[in-house]
């Protein structure tokens, strides 16, 4: 017995980065038990394509854990000791998927016939669509659609008539709301996991059709995919606490970006000239270099010309902790002692380029600070970017702001998701 157990052990150990081809279904709950079973059972009887479902609790204080165990391993489930909201949830989720593509989708949702079948005809049409999403009886913006039923009973009929495949109705939109998404992994390998700073929920997914769109990819509305939305249950469970919930992610939003489009409109533009995209880095192209960072390990990396340099000893300085995702878009490098990377962190040895204001940080005529890096000028978006990285603190160029103003623009700068789990 203990021989098949420690074989079963390895055979699991040696497969768990295998994936599947399929959908990897992730379902953030917050109590409201009745419609979680109701969308799982919507699930199986609509869904033809290969699929797994991954329900991710954030400790509901009704019959949802109860429920989940008596489902005897139909889906794959994580009960979490706390309430980390929709983008803690959604993010553990994530990070349990095995699927080449995912799918978010709310637990007050009923999926229909052809669903799924429609929305990845969508996604697969083109490698430039980042994320596709469907239309239904309630949310805000475009994807709200008239429907001439009024009890849920004879929506099915409406979602069959509407969910014929046409390519004629695929919107490209700007917006995607977070209550159903389809995307392909090597999106999430090249994004990242939700900001867990927007805490409960609502803005998480507004900040992450930003992020995704800087990365390139567009987003559509794939209208000949209708699904029924009961609309923000667990939300409207909050009461009097939604106002300060939704204000408080808005102003979280404001602060992390104040006027993203202008990004997404310079990046697609081709106005950045001395900016390059890496998209090996993914995401990692909007972060700094000259920065100790640390992912769910002990160890503490400097991140340069593209690689983490592996820092040896006491690092007394600032450390930002990141996922594994975000960790895996450098390459290891050669170690570095903690001398000579205090060196570089106190900006007081040039770097193998001969730039002795590599790593500094100037003030420019529009009010905005900049980073300079390699000889180019890296606008950093926010001040809480600035903060998140630690560069407020960093030694203050010695250039007048004409001189910068001369500089090539460089991609910018923005703020690393926050997380409340290591991840």
């Amino acid at each position: 017995m203990e021989a098949g157990y420690n074989q079963g052990l390895q055979s699991g150990y040696s497969c768990y980065e295998s994936l599947f081809e399929g959908t990897s279904i992730i379902i953030p709950s917050y109590n409201q038990v009745g419609y979680l079973k109701s969308c799982l059972e919507s699930i199986a009887e609509n869904t033809e394509l290969p699929y797994e479902i991954i329900v991710v609790d954030n400790a509901s204080t009704d019959e949802s854990a109860a429920y989940l165990s008596s489902l005897g391993g139909q889906v794959r489930y994580r009960i979490l000791s706390e309430n980390y909201g929709f983008a803690g949830a959604v993010n553990r989720g994530m990070m349990m998927a095995k699927g080449t593509t995912m799918l978010v989708l709310n637990n007050d949702t009923l999926v229909t016939e052809n669903w799924l079948e429609n929305l990845m005809a969508c996604l697969n049409s083109d490698p430039h669509i980042g994320m596709v999403g469907p239309v239904t009886n309630y949310i805000s913006g475009d994807q709200q659609i008239s429907v001439p039923y009024h009890d849920v009973a004879d929506m099915p009929e409406f979602a069959r008539m509407n969910n014929v495949s046409d390519p004629k109705k695929w919107q490209p939109i700007d917006r995607l709301p977070g209550f159903c998404l389809l995307f392909r992994r090597e999106l999430w390998e090249k994004v990242g996991y939700l900001d867990e700073g927007f805490e409960i929920g609502n803005f998480e997914d507004d900040d992450y059709n930003v992020r995704v769109r800087m990365q390139g990819y567009s987003l559509v509305i794939a209208r000949d995919c209708f699904i029924h939305h009961f609309g923000s249950v667990s939300m409207k469970a909050l009461g009097d606490q939604l106002a300060e919930v939704n204000n408080r992610n808005m102003v979280f939003y404001m602060n992390k970006w104040s006027n993203p489009y202008e990004w997404i409109h310079q990046l697609r533009s081709g106005t950045l000239q001395g900016g390059t995209q890496h998209p090996e880095r993914g995401e990692a192209s909007f972060y700094p270099e000259g920065v100790a960072v640390q992912g769910t390990g002990e160890t503490v990396y400097w991140i340069e010309n593209g690689h983490r340099r592996p820092i040896e000893g006491e690092w007394p300085g600032p450390v930002i902790r990141l996922s594994q995702v975000n960790m895996k878009r450098w390459t290891i490098g050669e170690t570095l002692s903690e001398q000579e990377a205090s060196a570089r962190w106190l900006g007081v040895q040039e770097t193998a380029q001969g730039l002795d204001q590599h790593g500094k940080v100037a003030s420019g005529l529009d009010g905005f600070l900049y980073y300079i890096e390699h000889g180019s000028k890296r606008r950093i978006v926010t001040e809480t970017a600035a903060k998140a990285w630690v560069l407020h603190e960093r030694p203050i160029a010695a250039i007048t702001r004409e001189q910068l103003a001369d500089m090539p623009d460089g991609l910018p700068l923005i703020s690393p998701v926050k997380l409340r789990q290591r991840l």
